[in-house]
């Protein structure tokens, strides 16, 4: 089997992998029917975040279930299912709580980049449509397994609600989406803080009703101007840098909510700063599998149109290619067929 490998800055390879096959009997094997790249995988291509020896690479996948191991039960052959990218038992009493990204027994999906997959845990981790879907919702439903899950619990962490003003840190996928959950919780204003013009198109077709350019004070500034005089009732982080960190805390007035999905590189904060910012604080890797049978839903009915943020679409063996275009900003992000 082939799949994607990256030995090092800006060194992604196709090439010849080992099959995956059931290890233990909670596992399940996907032949995938789309995959993608993940902003997040930008960090150790760039460099940013260090690999030690060639790693397999890819955390977002959908597909059909192959094969199934022996204590899997609610999982079966020939279904379509979606993951989401942190695997948990969705039993243990982190997952009750809505928390899977932190189940006792986590592990993080990590070879998906392929045409097969093992997913451990499958009873706890896939959740399958009742029928195949249509081709064309495919896209969609990749997005659930990472970014929109995220982009959803962004929202949800800020306590976004009816009536809100929102401001999402971040143009990227996760940011685009975070958009897209805001206009679907309630949001009255999403103001999005973006530069790029065809990102700020799909952020105004997702919802937005406000850009803002600026960054910095100038942009606290701009973001409290429309806010009259105070920052947003929600701020959405969706970066993970210094910069988009300090930039989400000042745009939250006191009181507000800031959540912080960005996975953070080169982050420190201030503690006397935020204890008198009076802000709520809540992020971290998303519980993507507490809102996927929701969100599933709501692409299958097709109330949301989240495969909008794939605006490359490649056969998995042009992969290296997708990832220069997302690294040059050709490319918000790339869907891969295998």
């Amino acid at each position: 089997m082939l799949g994607t490998v990256l030995y090092g800055p800006r060194d992604v390879r196709f090439e010849e992998r080992d099959i995956p096959k059931i290890v233990k009997p909670t596992d399940a094997i996907i032949r995938l029917s789309a995959t993608c790249i993940c902003g997040s995988d930008l960090w150790p291509y760039r460099g940013i975040q260090a690999v030690a020896q060639p790693t397999p690479m890819g955390h977002e996948y959908c597909g059909i279930v192959e094969e199934v191991g022996r204590e899997v039960r609610n999982i079966k052959p020939s279904q379509f299912v979606v993951g989401s990218f942190a695997i948990s038992d969705n039993t243990c009493v982190i997952c009750r709580d809505g928390y899977q990204s932190s189940c006792l027994q986590r592990e993080f999906m990590t070879s998906a980049q392929a045409s097969l997959v093992r997913v451990p845990l499958a009873d706890g981790t896939l959740v399958a449509t009742r029928d195949l879907p249509p081709k064309e919702l495919i896209p969609s439903l990749l997005a659930t397994s990472d970014v929109l899950g995220t982009g959803w619990f962004a929202a949800d962490a800020a306590n976004v609600k009816p009536g809100s003003t929102v401001v999402v840190v971040g143009d990227g996928a996760v940011g685009l989406l975070g958009v897209l959950s805001a206009k679907q919780m309630g949001a009255e204003r999403i103001i999005a803080m973006s530069r790029h013009e065809s990102r700020q198109k799909l952020a105004r077709e997702f919802g937005a009703t406000d850009i803002v350019t600026e960054r910095g004070d100038e942009g606290v500034a701009r973001i409290k101007e429309l806010n009259n005089g105070v920052g947003a009732d929600s701020v959405l982080e969706c970066v993970g840098t210094q910069e988009s960190m300090m930039q989400a805390i000042k745009s939250t007035r006191p009181g507000g909510y800031m959540s912080y999905v960005g996975v953070p590189h080169g982050v420190s904060l201030d503690g006397e700063q935020l204890f008198f910012a009076e802000v709520h604080l809540h992020g971290g890797p998303a519980p993507v599998r507490r809102y996927l049978p929701e969100l599933i839903k709501l692409v299958l009915n097709e109330k949301i149109n989240p495969g909008k943020v794939f605006d490359l679409t490649l056969p998995l063996d042009h992969v290296a290619e997708g990832y220069r275009a997302m690294d040059e900003r050709r490319a918000i992000k790339t869907l891969l067929r295998p």
